[in-house]
């Protein structure tokens, strides 16, 4: 049984699963600096996020092991310089991630 004062939406089909992965407010971070610039520098992200480099770092890894992120490792002046940039299935799966999020909030204007 319901709330008192509360009738089922004829209109709610539940919530969607979101993406868990990117749900994690750091990499839900990251991800959206990605997906707006293409691409950043480690230091661009650590600056950014306020993220530690160890911290950034892990999360980058999970988002590779995903298939969200390529890393480019490069040396540029004899120092190394680290390109992140989000693969076309880590902006696929923003844009997903994205209209999930826009139901929930959809659905939370039912009652």
């Amino acid at each position: 049984m319901g709330k008192p004062g509360r009738t089922k939406d004829a209109g709610y089909t539940g919530l969607p699963e979101l993406n868990r992965l990117i749900h994690e407010p750091a990499r839900l971070l990251l991800m959206s600096l990605l997906y707006v610039l293409e691409s950043a520098d480690f230091v661009f992200l650590m600056d950014r996020t306020n993220l530690t480099q160890g911290n950034l770092s892990t999360h980058m890894s999970k988002l590779e092991s995903a298939g969200y992120v390529e890393i480019r490792k490069e040396f540029v002046h004899r120092r190394p310089h680290t390109l992140y940039l989000l693969t076309t299935t880590g902006r696929e799966a923003f844009l997903r991630y994205r209209d999930e999020i826009r139901q929930v909030l959809e659905q939370g204007d039912l009652g």
